[in-house]
């Protein structure tokens, strides 16, 4: 008898966050320091760092990231709080588009695949001022991602974490933007 595999569809999501009083030159330096993600996220991910590569903007640069997932437990009690990592490798970066990719090597989160896309883009007033140009008043960062399924996440939770961790990371870097100026 013959075994067929039943392959599940990818997930895919985009999101964005908004960053009022920043500019993409004022973020995009934060944003592309790919090891440095704990930074941004310091009530999140315990750290972030280097594992493999050149730093700076060199494709193939690797890090490891790691975090804490609190997951109910399965007989009804007490929550289990579990230490999560992940080791990432940049696929490319593009200082012009201020965008970059990365995959996801290995993790303990029971995914089999992962690409993400992070992209930097200004927002532009409504021309106030009649000379005819679009003047930036802020930016905001994309984060995109297609994944096989996880185990022990739906699609609604995962998509909500990346969600909620873009917020976060788009506040701390006004912030950040904001004491610099």
């Amino acid at each position: 008898m013959e075994e067929k595999l039943i392959e599940k569809p990818k997930w895919e999501f985009k999101t964005s966050a908004g960053l009022a009083t920043a500019t993409v030159e004022q973020v995009w330096p934060l944003l592309e320091d790919f090891c440095n993600l704990h930074k941004w996220l310091p009530e999140t991910l315990h750290e972030c760092y280097r594992v493999g590569g050149i730093l700076g903007q060199r494709p193939g640069l690797t890090r490891y990231c790691t975090f804490s997932r609190t997951l109910p437990s399965s007989d009804g009690h007490e929550a289990v709080t579990q230490t999560v990592y992940a080791n990432d490798r940049l696929l490319s970066i593009d200082p012009i588009k201020r965008c970059f990719s990365y995959e996801m090597l290995d993790n303990n989160m029971g995914m089999k695949t992962y690409v993400a896309t992070l992209r930097l883009l200004p927002i532009n007033d409504d021309d106030d001022d009649d000379d005819g140009k679009l003047h930036a008043c802020g930016c905001k960062i994309e984060w995109s991602f297609v994944c096989d399924p996880m185990e022990g996440w739906s699609f609604e939770d995962f998509s909500s974490f990346i969600a909620a961790s873009l917020q976060t990371i788009a506040k701390n870097m006004e912030d950040a933007t904001s004491l610099s100026s």
